[in-house]
């Protein structure tokens, strides 16, 4: 990987709004539900871009995203919660027992 694309792909992850707090982080999250795959798409207007195959359906695409996001984050699902938007498809995420700069580099890590 050329320098270029290293500062491009650092710069991604550095608009990402990741507010940290003593418990853990709180994570700005755009979902786009009844997608092809399930994966990390990227940064969008400062929120974690995510695509997820489950519709927006009695907590079937939440449930997909916590499990996304604890695999990614390589945390468990409990840690993992839906702190605001649960109805819609922009969410504020609370991951529990990390810190900012580790959760910037997994989920970087994780993006496909």
């Amino acid at each position: 990987m050329s320098k270029p694309e290293e500062s491009g792909a650092v710069g991604e992850w550095s608009r990402l709004a990741i507010t940290e707090r003593a418990e853990g982080v709180r994570i700005s999250v755009q979902v786009r539900p009844k997608s092809s795959r399930s994966a990390i798409v990227g940064v969008r207007e400062g929120a974690l871009d995510v695509s997820l195959t489950a519709p927006p359906v009695d907590g079937a695409a939440n449930a997909e995203l916590v499990k996304l996001l604890s695999r990614a984050l390589d945390v468990r699902q409990s840690d993992v919660q839906i702190a605001l938007g649960a109805s819609g498809r922009s969410k504020v995420v609370a991951v529990r027992g990390l810190k900012e700069a580790e959760a910037r580099k997994r989920l970087a890590g994780a993006k496909r």
